[in-house]
């Protein structure tokens, strides 16, 4: 005879996790934990959201409830997707593909509280951007609270002579 887990723990387990879009009139949830999370380099996701990846958290779909709001589809036949965008403000809300009908990715940045998994994964990184933000140096910029900068002192090498 297997223990059931104490009461505390299922109620950590059974909480929803709740997730709304830029303007508030779109509210998700998705049950705790997220099945995983990854960040995904792919042109289609950067185009999506407008950014140079995004970071999603996968649910299976009967886990995954629109609780607000109307969204609006995008269907991409070619690649077997349909992404879910809010009809009043365009935040990302999910996406979906054809080849895994179970599953729903939600972007991570709709939500305030733990998933319950962290983005550990990479996809398409071969497909990242050159201008992508890889951790360089940052300093803060004299009379711009807030803003910070690369200031490389490193000038470009020049390409190396080739003896003749």
């Amino acid at each position: 005879m297997t223990k059931s887990p104490p009461a505390s723990l299922r109620k950590i387990v059974a909480a929803p996790v709740p997730g709304q879009c830029l303007c508030g009139d779109v509210h998700i949830e998705i049950d705790f934990p997220a099945r995983w999370a990854w960040h995904d380099h792919s042109p289609a996701s950067r185009l999506a959201h407008g950014a140079a990846y995004a970071t999603y958290v996968g649910s299976w779909r009967r886990r995954f409830r629109i609780t607000q709001g109307q969204v609006t589809e995008f269907e991409d036949s070619a690649a077997g997707t349909i992404r879910s965008f809010c009809v009043r403000c365009g935040t990302p809300i999910c996406y979906q593909r054809a080849r895994s009908p179970h599953m729903v990715n939600i972007p991570r940045a709709l939500f305030k509280t733990r998933t319950g998994r962290q983005a550990r994964y990479h996809i398409a990184i071969e497909q990242m951007p050159e201008w992508t933000y890889l951790g360089e140096r940052l300093v803060p910029l004299k009379g711009f609270p807030g803003v910070v900068w690369d200031r490389s002192k490193r000038k470009p090498r020049a390409p190396p002579i080739s003896a003749a």
